[in-house]
């Protein structure tokens, strides 16, 4: 039981950590805003940030099994 709550949260993690870090990626190199109202750098460092964390987690998840 608990592998599938681990498979379940690893995967959800690296999905969302994969799909951000693309989506930012994305976004910085056609220099549009990450986030409306905040500094292009502050926004895209933070939100690079939150995505290879969220890898992390997700790889550390999917290694617990």
């Amino acid at each position: 039981m608990e592998s599938g709550s681990a498979i379940f949260a690893g995967v959800v993690f690296a999905l969302f950590g994969g799909a951000l870090l693309m989506w930012t990626g994305t976004r910085v190199r056609r220099g549009e805003p990450v986030a409306h109202g905040v500094s292009q750098v502050a926004s895209a460092t933070l939100a690079g940030t939150v995505a290879v964390v969220s890898l992390g987690l997700g790889a550390y998840c999917l290694t617990r099994l």
